[in-house]
């Protein structure tokens, strides 16, 4: 036996089963021990024998696939010396099994046959995996006589233990099929009772494993005193079964003892919505086709050990209930906190239906609401409320600067906001009468109301909330009481046009509001449906809405779930959004046209109001906390002056995108010996994309698309072989091969993230999270929040996006999207194709900046501009980019003292230093005696500028000032300059400027 020979006996069995093949031959299931390459070789292969006697080998090998095409090339290797023999020639080649010729140009001894052979084509980050097609002759035999098989299948064997098909995507045989179907003529399904560790994964075929045992009506498992004890029922259905549903009994043991039915679910059909609402989903399964139903019992901790017995049944619409009897032993042994550190034993399904961190709980720095007949007071703000429950009044009390709270405050509506219908052309809107008007909840975290209107013909009926971070949601419904034909329906909001400074949004960049808007709706192509209209200090996004809202997938994503149309506003292509200004008003006029409503139709015209800005910006936060963006190690990080460490995914204690849950133990022990270091540590986590590494994602799939979204399947081949289709495929990380699936959006999904991040802040210590946009609503937000800052936490949330202002993105802003979730967040770092050279500075206050929402923000794409930065107080990250190092900002930081310093943007109309060219802006950064200057060129050409300094409002006597430039590398030359000097700007850049 020589050396390769025995390498192959050496590799390690993973599997084995004997079945009958058309060889009646045993064929082993084995791991190759990643022995070789499978961006060449493809993951799997037959390990064949040839025991000589010819120089014609021929092997029929019963590989049992899911999926074959029908031109697959076929590879064979001699083990011996590696070699690729040619020619190989596929007498037949279909999924049950392939009949191959090739020359054994060694003679007697082991082959590998490589059948699932494939290379990556596109971008190494979203692979297109292409099987190879056939090189060889599909018909044409050797020369001579067909000899009979000759060659003996010794293993199947996968490249590792991940890939392998064994046991449960190794398919039965149409024979074996049509002779289970025959012994079941009458029955409408068969059932499969399966335990957790061998997830369902196939819906088109029966594993051969379940031909051999026969359909069960019988499940028996172990489980600990207080774990979630998950088990599937598979149902094989012979007709097409609608409306199945699991009806649980009592188990019950000998002694007495029962586990309640109450505490047994099944989460293909019952549980709980991320919004923590009942969720009842029907399950209906054609005809051939395979369901998991994944049941669980929640074992109470106090539970006694014995064997609980009792009837499972299963129950689909119009036929009678199939029992299935279930009999769990309980230990002695109580599972550590619910088995939820076992994962891979299914125990975290539970998590799917939780409501941890729902309750509608303030959240630092948010104050609790105060009401006052209508008026409703909130951090830096107050909700005037008409007696038609729409906003009569909204003021904000931030200061120009928004560093502080103002005692006078600043009115952003000029008239009351008002919902106008009219049905004669050219007439005054009908005359709605209030009939009711009622606050019907009243909370520290949210305060509801509602109110209705007639007018002849009409109802209108409102439905109102605002909670404590300004967030309003409208549900307003319109009625007809009659048939009515009207010309037109308009959500009018008339904005102080001193306050409708700014915009983005409705095919807008950020920046100086335009002279007027006239816009259509258009979602094939546009997330776009509402905007965010402000100034600095006080501002409003609205969008428009109805009752099949449904999230769209983001980031280059939209184009495959676009937003829904809403019926109401969208009327067909007749509604519309026009602005423009009116008599010292900036009239938003959301339209949607004439239409004929029948008597008993409803229509929902839904609306979403933010008001901005939601608190103060934190400056000390942001010369304090300095991110050190990358897995490294931790001495280099504390001597680059960092505080926070963001580690991303595909590294060693975080390999898995949005799963870091695999190697929480090598986490912890990082983020301990950080943490003694004076270092905190956030990871990289969201919902947007879920790996496949993930244990539970074969339960995940069993739902449908309630967790993975409908697409095109394709992507990197893993997800090929074993999630097969209908799925969109996501990130990809070659070096580590972790290959992402979409996650469909709103889903209890986001339960078991909320469960996922309040074990790691526990269980690993986590300080905080790093987004990398996002795939969830406010309250998913709000839940992650609560439990992150739990018990002094810092809960530290970054939010990084790329500019989503494009095709595939819907041409949607970033800050626009995202602006829910901004009352929550400590940083925005904004990002891939955020262009700061040829943007002006209303850009970058607008859409980078964060300052008009209470946030402050840091620059990726080619380094940032660091002098336009400073003017915001924004760096680049380190060490993303090696074309920008903030470190000799942060030592001027130091070296000036700018902790506890007053930031007075050059947007403040009354400060203290301005520069004589409007396009070379000036901000400072104060404190007695000292004051540091910010200046940055959007001028065309270099140019020079001249301060204009009121000395009185400094604090400085001018006699006995410097002006000075520090050295600082890669920036500026260190300079001093006369108090009336001509100071020299290049083009895209500027100065950090002392005077003391």
């Amino acid at each position: 036996m020589n050396h390769l020979t025995r390498r192959y006996w050496g590799v390690a069995l993973l599997f084995s089963i004997c079945c009958l093949t058309v060889q009646a031959q045993q064929v082993k299931y084995t791991t190759g021990n990643n022995e070789w390459d499978t961006d060449s070789l493809g993951n799997h292969r037959a390990v064949v024998h040839f025991k000589g006697g010819g120089t014609t080998a021929r092997v029929v090998i019963p590989w049992r696939l899911r999926s074959i095409q029908p031109h697959q090339r076929i590879i064979v290797q001699d083990a011996a010396t590696r070699q690729l023999v040619a020619p190989v020639y596929v007498r037949s080649l279909d999924r049950e099994q392939g009949d191959i010729q090739f020359t054994p140009i060694s003679g007697k001894g082991i082959y590998y046959v490589y059948y699932l052979p494939y290379k990556n084509e596109g971008r190494s980050n979203y692979p297109k995996g292409v099987y190879l097609q056939a090189d060889h002759n599909v018909s044409e035999p050797l020369q001579g006589k067909l000899p009979a098989p000759n060659v003996t299948v010794q293993a199947l064997q996968a490249i590792d233990t991940f890939n392998t098909f064994y046991p449960m995507e190794v398919i039965a045989t149409a024979a074996e099929v049509k002779r289970l179907r025959a012994q079941h003529l009458q029955a409408p399904f068969l059932v499969f009772p399966e335990d957790r560790l061998h997830a369902i994964r196939m819906t088109d075929d029966l594993p051969q494993r379940w031909i051999q045992s026969g359909p069960g009506y019988r499940f028996a498992g172990k489980a600990d005193k207080g774990e979630y004890f998950a088990w599937q029922l598979g149902l094989y259905a012979l007709k097409h079964l609608q409306q199945v549903r699991i009806q649980f009994g009592d188990l019950r043991s000998a002694a007495g003892q029962v586990i309640p039915a109450s505490r047994m679910s099944c989460i293909n059909t019952d549980g709980t919505t991320y919004e923590a609402t009942p969720l009842k989903q029907d399950v209906h399964v054609a005809a051939d086709k395979v369901q998991a139903m994944w049941c669980g019992v929640d074992i109470p901790k106090e539970q006694a050990a014995g064997v609980y017995k009792g009837v499972v049944k299963i129950q689909a619409a119009g036929l009678a209930a199939v029992p299935v009897q279930v009999e769990i032993t309980i230990t002695d042994k109580l599972a550590v906190n619910g088995g939820a550190d076992e994962p891979w034993k299914q125990t975290r399904l539970k998590w799917l239906n939780s409501t941890l961190a729902q309750e509608n709980a303030v959240i630092a720095p948010y104050t609790p609401l105060v009401v006052q007949d209508r008026t409703i007071q909130l951090l830096g703000r107050q909700v005037t409320l008409g007696e038609d429950g729409l906003p009569a009044q909204i003021q904000t009390y931030f200061t120009p600067e928004m560093t502080s709270l103002s005692a006078v405050p600043r009115a952003l509506l000029k008239q009351p906001i008002r919902l106008d219908v009219w049905t004669v052309d050219g007439g005054k809107p009908v005359d709605w009468q209030n009939t009711r008007w009622a606050f019907t909840g009243q909370q520290p975290g949210k305060v509801s109301w509602q109110a209705e209107r007639k007018a002849q013909g009409l109802q209108l009926l409102l439905d109102a909330s605002l909670e404590f971070d300004g967030y309003m949601i409208y549900t307003m419904r319109l009625i007809a009481s009659q048939a009515v034909t009207v010309k037109d329906i308009a959500l009018q909001i008339p904005m102080d046009a001193t306050v409708a400074r700014y915009m983005m949004g409705l095919n807008h960049k950020g920046g100086a509001r335009p002279g007027h808007i006239d816009w259509k709706w258009d979602v094939a192509h546009k997330n776009q449906d509402g905007a965010w209209i402000g100034d600095v200090n006080g501002g409003l996004q609205f969008s428009l809405r109805d009752q099949h809202y449904s999230r769209p997938l983001n980031t280059n994503f939209y184009l495959q779930k676009p937003l829904v149309l809403p019926v109401s506003w969208g009327n067909g292509d007749k509604g519309g959004i026009t602005m423009k200004e009116e008599k010292e008003t900036w009239l938003i006029r959301s339209y949607s046209g004439e239409r004929t409503l029948q008597q008993g139709d409803t229509l929902y015209f839904n609306f979403h109001l933010i008001v901005t800005p939601f608190h103060p910006i934190n400056t000390d936060f942001q010369w304090a906390n300095r991110f050190y963006h990358k897995y490294d190690n931790l001495d280099t990080i504390k001597r680059t002056g960092a505080t926070v460490i963001n580690i991303h995914h595909a590294n060693p204690i975080n390999p898995w995108i949005n799963y870091p849950f695999i190697e929480h133990a090598k986490m912890k022990s990082y983020i301990d010996d950080a943490h003694r270091k004076g270092l905190k540590v956030k990871i990289y986590n969201t919902v947007r994309e879920l790996s496949n590494r993930a244990y539970e994602t074969f339960a995940l799939r069993s739902l449908g698309h309630e967790v993975y979204t409908a697409g095109p399947g394709g992507g990197y081949a893993w997800l090929q072989e074993h999630v097969g289709k209908d799925y969109i495929a996501a990130w990809f990380v070659p070096e580590i091969k972790d290959a992402a699936i979409v996650n469909s959006g709103m889903n209890r999904w986001h339960n078991y993230y909320v469960e996922g991040m309040n074990w790691l802040v526990d269980h690993v210590g986590i300080d905080g999270i790093y987004l990398d946009d996002v795939a969830f609503d406010r309250v998913t937000m709000k839940r992650i929040k609560r439990v992150l800052t739990k018990a002094g936490h810092p809960g530290i949330i970054d939010l990084h996006s790329a500019n989503q202002y494009n095709k595939h993105d819907g041409f949607i802003n970033s800050a626009l999207l995202y602006m829910e979730h901004f009352p929550y967040l400590n940083r925005l770092w904004f990002g891939e194709y955020f262009d700061y050279e040829q943007n002006d500075p209303d850009f970058f206050l607008t859409e980078v900046s964060g300052i008009p929402f209470g946030l402050m923000g840091e620059m990726l794409q080619d380094g940032g501009n660091p002098w336009r930065g400073m003017v915001y107080g924004m760096t680049s990250r380190l060490p993303w980019s090696e074309t920008a190092d903030p470190r000799n900002i942060w030592k001027v930081w130091d070296d000036f003292g700018i902790q506890g310093s007053k930031m007075i943007g050059y947007w403040v109309a009354d400060n203290p230093v301005k520069s004589s060219d409007p396009k070379v802006p000036v901000t400072i950064y104060r404190k007695p005696g000292a004051v540091l200057l910010s200046i940055a060129s959007w001028a065309a050409t270099d140019t020079t500028v001249k301060l204009q300094i009121d000395w009185k409002a400094l604090g400085i006597d001018p006699a006995n000032a410097v002006i000075k430039a520090p050295e600082i590398r890669n920036f500026q030359e260190g300079r001093v300059f006369d108090k009336d000097a001509a100071i020299p700007v290049a083009k895209n850049k500027g100065w950090l400027l002392v005077i003391q």
